[in-house]
C-alpha cells in the first residue's frame, strides 16, 4: 500500500493549483485562526510586568527573569522553521489541534508550577504551539484570499502580531493587581480549551497538501545557530551582573557556526526541493528588503515592551496596574489603525505607510531617550502611542509586501522565514535592550550612582542604541515596493 492510500488527506498535489474548492466556507476557518492566534500570541509579553514580582517570588535576577520572555521567543525561533515541512506534509485540522494542545498544556504547567524552572518550560511548552499558529494563519490567507484583498487581511494579521504582544504587558498588570501571578495562566487556559472545541466544528482542510522531506541535520543545525546566539546575546546580560554560566563567546561562536551551516545546508537541499527551510524567497528583491526592515521594527517593538515595564517599576516606582494602564493605549492605537493601513496599502502600495511610519517609529524612540527618574507620566504614554502608531503603519505594508512577492509554491517557506526572523529579531531585542540596560547600570553603579539613578541610565543607553538602530532603517524604506503579482497566485476568495 502506498502513502498516498493510506494517508489521502496527504496526497501529493500541483504545488501551483488552486488550493480550496468554491464549496469550503473559509471565512470562518480564517476567524478561528486570527482569533486563536491572538490569544496565543498575547503570551510572548504577558510576562513583562510581572518580571519584578517574578524576581522577589522566586527569587532570580532580572538577567535570569527575562528568561521566561527570551526563551519563549527562542523556543519559536527554534521550532518555526519546522512549519515550512509540516504546513506542506499536513492537513491544516491537524496541524491546528496540535498547536493548541501543545499551547493548551504548557499553559497548565506553568499555571501550576512551584517555582522558576517549571515556569520556565511550562512557557516553552507554549512557545512550541505557539510557535506554529502565525505560520498557519498567514499561509491560509495566503492560499485562500485574492491578492487584492490580502492588504486588509494582512492587516487583520497585524493585529495578531503587533497589538496582541503590545497589549500583554497590561493583560498582565490588570491581573497582577488584584490577583496572584499564576493567574496570568489560570485565566487563559479555559480560553485555550475553548478554541479547542470551536475548532473542531470549524476547522476544515482548506488547503492542499504534499509530500516533504524531514531531514533532522537541518533541525539540529537551526537550534544550535539560533539558539546559540540569543542564548550568547542574554548571557551578556548576565555577565554584567556576575551570573554568567559560561564564557558569553563560546555560545555566540557556536550559534554563529551553526547558522551557516543551517544556511549551507538549506542551499544544498532546496536543489531538490528538500529543504527545511527554502531560502530561494530571498530572491526576491521585495521579500529580502522587507524581511530586514521586519526585523528592526520587531527587535525595537519587544525591546521596548521588555523595558518599560522595567523603568516604570522600578525607576518610576508605579505599580504593575498602573503600568498595564499606561500601556494600554499605545495596544489600542496600533489595533484601531490596522485595518486602515491594511485598506490604504491595496489601494496605495508600501511606499506612502513605510517611510513616515519609519520615520515617526525612530522619532519616538529618541523620545525614549529622554526618559530619566523624574520624566511625567503623561509624556510616557505619549511617546509610547507614537511608536505604536509608527510601528503600526509598517508592519502591514511589510508584511503583505515580502510574502505576495512570492510564487505560491513558496508561501509556507516563506511564512516560516518570517515568522522565525521576527522572533529571532523580538528575543536579540529583549536581550539586546535587557544587557544594554544592565551594562550601563552596572557602569554609572561603579561611578557612584544609587540603584534608581543607575537603572535610569541603563535604560537611556537601551533606547539610545535603538533609536541610532531605527533612524539607520529610516534609509531602507526608500527602496521599499509594492511587488508585481507573484506566479501561481490563487484566484479564490475567502467568504
Amino acid at each position: 500500500m502506498t502513502l498516498e492510500q493510506q494517508h489521502p488527506e496527504t496526497q501529493s498535489v500541483p504545488i501551483n493549483s488552486a488550493v480550496v474548492t468554491p464549496a469550503v466556507r473559509t471565512g470562518p476557518v480564517i476567524a478561528l485562526l486570527v482569533a486563536s492566534a491572538f490569544v496565543v500570541i498575547l503570551n510572548e509579553t504577558i510576562m513583562g510586568v510581572a518580571l519584578p514580582r517574578l524576581m522577589v517570588d522566586l527569587d532570580i535576577t532580572a538577567a535570569t527573569a527575562q528568561w521566561l520572555t527570551t526563551g519563549f521567543l527562542l523556543t519559536m525561533a527554534i521550532v518555526i522553521p519546522l512549519t515550512g515541512y509540516l504546513l506542506a506534509r499536513f492537513p491544516l485540522r491537524r496541524i491546528y489541534f496540535t498547536a493548541m494542545s501543545l499551547f493548551t498544556l504548557g499553559t497548565l504547567i506553568a499555571a501550576l508550577a512551584p517555582g522558576f524552572e517549571v515556569l520556565l518550560a511550562g512557557r516553552v511548552v507554549q512557545a512550541s504551539g505557539t510557535a506554529i499558529m502565525m505560520p498557519l494563519l498567514m499561509t491560509t490567507v495566503l492560499n485562500v484570499v485574492e491578492p487584492s484583498r490580502r492588504g486588509r487581511m494582512m492587516g487583520v494579521i497585524s493585529i495578531v502580531i503587533a497589538v496582541a504582544p503590545a497589549i500583554g504587558p497590561t493583560v498582565s498588570g490588570l491581573i497582577l493587581s488584584v490577583l496572584d501571578w499564576r493567574w496570568m495562566f489560570w485565566l487563559v487556559l479555559p480560553i485555550a480549551v475553548l478554541a479547542l472545541s470551536l475548532g473542531a466544528v470549524w476547522v476544515r482542510n482548506v488547503t492542499q497538501t504534499r509530500e516533504a522531506r524531514f531531514d533532522v541535520a537541518s533541525v539540529v543545525l537551526s537550534a544550535l545557530g539560533f539558539g546559540g546566539l540569543i542564548f550568547g546575546l542574554s548571557s551578556i546580560g548576565e555577565s554584567a551582573s556576575g551570573h554568567a554560566p559560561i564564557p558569553v563567546w563560546i555560545p555566540l561562536v557556536v550559534g554563529a557556526l551553526s547558522l551557516a551551516a543551517f544556511v549551507a545546508r538549506q542551499l544544498a537541499l532546496q536543489k531538490s526541493d528538500a529543504a527545511l527551510l527554502d531560502l530561494r524567497t530571498f530572491r526576491s528583491r521585495a521579500f529580502s528588503l522587507a524581511v530586514v526592515l521586519v526585523v528592526i521594527v520587531m527587535s525595537a517593538l519587544f525591546g521596548s515592551l521588555i523595558l518599560l515595564p522595567l523603568y516604570l517599576q522600578q525607576v518610576l516606582g508605579l505599580d504593575t496596574l498602573t503600568v498595564g494602564l499606561m500601556l494600554l493605549p499605545g495596544g489600542v492605537l496600533m489595533g484601531v489603525i490596522a485595518p486602515i493601513v491594511g485598506a490604504l496599502f491595496d489601494r496605495f502600495g508600501p511606499t506612502p505607510l513605510v517611510i513616515p511610519g519609519m520615520i515617526v517609529a525612530a522619532g519616538a524612540l529618541w523620545g525614549m531617550t529622554t526618559f530619566g527618574t523624574d520624566t511625567p507620566v503623561a509624556w510616557i504614554i505619549a511617546v509610547h502611542m507614537t511608536l505604536n502608531l509608527g510601528l503600526g503603519c509598517v508592519f502591514t505594508p511589510l508584511l503583505t509586501s515580502a510574502l505576495g512577492s512570492l510564487p505560491s509554491r513558496l508561501y509556507s517557506h516563506g511564512s516560516a522565514t518570517v515568522s522565525t526572523l521576527q522572533q529571532v529579531a523580538g528575543a536579540a531585542g529583549t536581550a539586546l535592550f535587557i544587557t544594554l540596560m544592565s551594562v550601563g547600570a552596572a557602569t554609572a553603579a561603579t561611578e557612584g550612582a544609587d540603584a534608581v539613578a543607575a537603572t535610569a541610565s541603563g535604560v537611556h543607553t537601551a533606547f539610545l542604541t535603538g533609536a541610532i538602530i531605527a533612524t539607520a532603517a529610516v534609509l531602507l524604506t526608500f527602496f521599499v515596493r509594492k511587488p508585481a503579482p507573484a506566479e501561481g497566485a490563487p484566484p479564490v476568495v475567502a467568504h
